[in-house]
């Protein structure tokens, strides 16, 4: 399914629309002696309930620093008082379904749901459409039956399929340049291994798809060595590649991870090992993982514009809060969903590489 581009322009100018308008409509229904809306439109502030499906996600908390940050942002800009609820689900969904209703208690405006289960959403769309409260999902899309339910429902993320082109496109260019650097051991055939995250995961699967198939459409010679759901962790994969490195000895020489946890999990069990010349590539482009780009230790990964991923989000859910139409503010791709942009970031014969 096709969702939205980048709008830069639109989502900046509607934080400082945002109190301009609320003063507009107010002395317009004063002029006429009052209007239904003129409270909610002359707001002064919005309660944003958050839960995040885990707290300890490197990418979820970038973009939960993002957010915040959105929200100081917007405060300065409107005068508008920003309440944030955040809540970490730790991977539970009944958790999380627990913070939903709290949120709603809390009469929050808006709710931006990071989901534990995307294929469990119905229990949070439920419980929002019971309360009339609008929900912006983010980073694990709901099915699209649930998605369809209600049209106050949003879904903010990177696509999936584009972060494993990238990532493949990543490895391709890299070989074209300098075969020797994938292939070690010269016999014409880059053994790999992969590192997954969850299995149900539907960027998981997608990403895995992808970044393979990317390899084979350009004439990469790969084989497969070994593979495994590390399930987004650093620890997991650290643990995995430990295994893999004495059960395949001198035999791996590319790991493509669907995340940089797990891409950082790899390069720690390979230092631990004193094992150099496997090269590592990743997604995401964490704070960590763009770091270990720069320093030579990953050979490459996949950056989203987190800065844009959370002002989309802060954006439909302001606009929600303020009854404003969101469509003015930002472009939506069916009315729903928005697609935040991303770039390669890789290192190449001793040069950061930023593109």
């Amino acid at each position: 399914m096709k969702r939205g581009k980048k709008d830069r322009t639109g989502a900046a100018a509607a934080f400082r629309r945002a109190g301009i308008l609320g003063a507009a409509v107010l002395g317009a229904c004063a002029l006429a002696g009052g209007c239904k809306g003129a409270e909610e439109a002359a707001k002064d502030s919005i309660r944003i309930g958050i839960s995040l499906y885990r707290g300890d996600d490197t990418f979820i908390n970038n973009i939960r620093q993002e957010l915040e940050k959105c929200a100081k942002a917007y405060e300065q800009d409107t005068g508008i008082k920003v309440h944030l609820d955040i809540e970490e689900a730790k991977g539970n969904q009944y958790t999380q379904n627990n913070q939903v209703e709290r949120f709603i208690a809390l009469d929050c405006d808006v709710l931006c749901i990071n989901p534990v289960d995307r294929t469990a959403a119905s229990a949070v769309i439920d419980k929002a459409m019971a309360g009339n409260v609008p929900v912006v999902f983010f980073n694990r899309q709901p099915v699209e039956e649930d998605m369809n339910r209600w049209d106050e429902l949003y879904y903010v993320a990177v696509s999936a399929k584009e972060s494993a082109v990238l990532q493949g496109q990543i490895v391709v260019d890299s070989y074209r340049e300098e075969p020797s650097l994938l292939d070690a051991d010269g016999d014409g055939v880059i053994s790999y291994a992969l590192l997954e995250g969850e299995s149900s995961h539907q960027d998981s699967l997608i990403r895995t798809e992808w970044s393979i198939q990317t390899l084979k459409d350009a004439g990469v010679p790969i084989e497969r060595i070994t593979g495994g759901i590390a399930n987004w962790e650093r620890s997991q994969a650290s643990a995995l590649m430990e295994q893999w490195l004495v059960q395949y000895p001198d035999m791996i020489e590319l790991v493509i991870c669907n995340n940089d946890d797990m891409a950082l999990g790899a390069i720690d069990a390979m230092e631990r090992a004193g094992v150099s010349g496997i090269q590592v590539v990743g997604i995401d482009g964490t704070t960590p993982g763009l770091q270990a780009v720069e320093s030579g230790r990953m050979m490459g990964t996949v950056s989203s514009d987190k800065e844009a991923y959370a002002q989309a989000i802060f954006t439909i859910a302001a606009d929600k809060a303020l009854g404003r139409n969101v469509a003015e503010d930002i472009a939506l791709e069916d009315g729903k969903y928005y697609n935040c942009p991303q770039k390669i970031v890789k290192y190449i014969k001793n040069s950061y590489k930023n593109e």
